[in-house]
């Protein structure tokens, strides 16, 4: 789960007003000079027992050991704020920004209000978009490829929560006038070049909009006119727009091992069945540095690279091929091209569907596999093909897809040998630890300023001990603080093929967060292979411990991606809550749980096994 920043780099100073003052007043979050958008804003730090904190004059609440994480409400603008203990204080400045951008008064657009922001390319007839924020009262217009678009004024929309609001209950939509935005749409055909002589005047037609081997029309900047009061401006957009020349649409391919394909041309969108490498689509839109390829994903353009010359990939499929390796069983397809693929698991299938695919199949050999009990196939519509494994088991141990030339390969694992053996029950097992954070990356920090990375590993090294006693080997993407990037541990996950990949962590909230009442065991995964597992380990810790339950999630985060195995993440407590910090640093409570941890594992594959 992300960690914010401002609790992160603090907290690497208070650790050490910690070590040279332990009895002294101390504020982990926020910082002196912090930032937020947010309506309110808690607290945390602590004091020694001997007197009460005050925050503006409030007593605020404490655990045993003297911590804090009240919530204070915050003001538009500067809000300042003093924190006492006896005769320490700690003055600490909050500016609260505005969400909603600042309408002008004079005769002028709002800076950085102009969309499109940056540069796009659009198919010919394809609906084109603007917007503006402007003073109330005003016309507005824009113009483009000799047409005028009128934006209109609008009176209300709905404001989505952020993904994070999910994490404090709070996600729910609201309703808000749309201060001076203004909007509007428009198509542009293909221009001939009679009518590209219009648009251009007299003046010499660059190459760049000519439709030959450029691929694209580039129709310039868009003018955005705004008339208040008799008086006008005009202004050029930010990014220009261009039309795809229809018949010489670009092709892309996949250059990295696992192209990241998502709903929108930006990181907010979501995710989609990564691209294998080599994968080859039409580019159908460009919005910034992003490609809308021809299936609907977008990619970012520094994934790919543009093939000259290429035409629109098509492919049909014929024989289906089959081949049981000693761990896993691979399904072979050859086509002419290595084209999108999606996948989709649910109990019991696995549906993958290849686009820009006709079929023409007539024989496919699945001999009895340990994993596969049939495999049915259709032609879903005109270039979608969609196979689906009705698999022996609910549970799935993982998949890979990669292209050998244009041939896709999906490798299926098969179940770990479970042995029987009551005083090893976890022999032959591989078990992969993912130690949080490290290094520079400290993770979130609690009321004392000790870093989650520390007791990450702490924790994970127990964890560890107990699960080689029960006969497991286990890897460890860390055994000491160092830094370890998230595409270096999804590689390892990837790499070592676990039977389970758990990552160790424990919790934080965003600043609107109710710290001081927030508390549990959390759990986050990502592919269903790997839903049983985290609402098991969820409800097996919330008995056995008698912890109280955060919840289960699905959540889209980088230790939960990895298809290979089954992985989840696991926030273990809050570092925030300053009554279960006291928990979560308790040498003794840290050893009962690590035995929870490797019981309840003990448990899960007893509970796959009887299926």
């Amino acid at each position: 789960m992300k960690k914010f920043l401002a609790l992160v780099l603090f907290g690497l100073i208070a650790t050490s007003s910690v070590a040279l003052a332990d009895s002294s007043l101390i504020v982990v979050f926020p910082p002196p000079n912090h930032q937020t958008s947010t309506e309110k804003i808690f607290f945390l730090g602590t004091a020694p027992n001997n007197g009460q904190v005050l925050i503006n004059g409030q007593v605020v609440n404490r655990s045993q050991s003297g911590h804090f994480a009240p919530s204070f409400p915050l003001q538009l603008g500067e809000n300042l704020f003093t924190v006492r203990h006896k005769n320490q204080t700690v003055q600490i400045k909050v500016t609260r920004q505005a969400t909603a951008p600042v309408v002008p008064q004079g005769l002028e657009f709002a800076p950085g209000s102009l969309t499109p922001a940056g540069d796009i390319a659009r198919l010919p007839g394809e609906l084109i978009c603007f917007s503006a924020i402007a003073p109330f009262n005003a016309n507005v217009s824009v113009n483009l490829a000799n047409q005028t678009v009128a934006l209109a004024p609008q009176p209300q929309q709905v404001q989505l929560p952020s993904n994070l609001a999910a994490l404090t209950g709070r996600n729910q939509p609201t309703s808000q006038p749309i201060a001076g935005k203004y909007a509007g749409c428009t198509t542009v055909q293909k221009p001939d070049s009679e009518s590209l002589s219009l648009l251009y005047g007299n003046n010499i037609i660059s190459a760049a909009i000519v439709p030959d081997a450029n691929q694209e029309i580039d129709l310039g900047q868009p003018q955005f006119k705004l008339t208040l009061n008799g008086q006008t401006i005009t202004q050029p957009g930010t990014g220009k727009i261009a039309i795809f020349s229809p018949t010489q649409l670009p092709v892309a391919e996949v250059i990295v091992d696992a192209g990241v394909a998502r709903t929108g041309p930006s990181t907010d969108y979501s995710r989609l069945t990564p691209l294998p490498k080599g994968t080859q689509a039409t580019v159908t839109g460009k919005e910034g540095e992003w490609l809308r390829l021809d299936y609907g994903a977008w990619i970012n353009s520094k994934e790919t690279r543009i093939l000259p010359g290429a035409i629109p990939p098509r492919t049909i499929i014929r024989s289906v091929g089959y081949r049981r390796l000693m761990d896993a069983t691979e399904i072979v397809f050859p086509l002419q091209f290595p084209v999108p693929v999606s996948v989709q698991q649910s109990d019991q299938t696995l549906t993958l569907i290849l686009y820009n695919t006709t079929a023409q199949t007539d024989i496919i050999r699945l001999d009895d596999d340990p994993v596969i009990s049939r495999l049915d196939w259709q032609q879903l519509i005109p270039g979608q093909v969609q196979y689906t494994f009705n698999l022996k088991q609910s549970q799935q141990w993982g998949y890979q897809l990669r292209y050998e030339g244009t041939t896709l390969v999906l490798a299926l694992r098969h179940p770990p040998a479970l042995e029987n053996r009551r005083s090893k029950p976890l022999s032959g097992m591989k078990i992969l630890l993912d130690p949080g954070h490290g290094g520079k990356e400290s993770g979130a920090a609690g009321p004392t300023g000790y870093l989650e990375k520390d007791v990450n590993l702490a924790v994970a090294k127990l964890l560890r001990g107990n699960l080689v006693e029960l006969g497991a080997t286990v890897v460890m993407t860390r055994d000491v603080d160092k830094d370890v990037s998230l595409p270096a541990r999804q590689a390892i996950i990837t790499q070592e093929k676990p039977a389970i990949a758990l990552s160790i962590h424990y919790n934080s909230l965003p600043d609107d967060g109710d710290a001081e009442n927030t508390k549990g065991v959390g759990m986050f995964w990502y592919h269903p292979q790997a839903h049983n597992l985290a609402v098991f380990m969820h409800n097996y810790l919330v008995k056995k411990l008698n912890r109280p339950s955060y919840g289960v999630f699905w959540n889209n985060l980088a230790l939960t991606r990895p298809a290979a195995a089954p992985s989840i993440l696991m926030e273990l407590g809050f570092m925030s809550n300053p009554n279960e910090f006291e928990w979560v640093t308790n040498s003794q409570e840290q050893q009962k749980l690590a035995k929870a941890l490797s019981e309840g594992i003990v448990e899960w594959f007893n509970s796959v096994k009887q299926k």
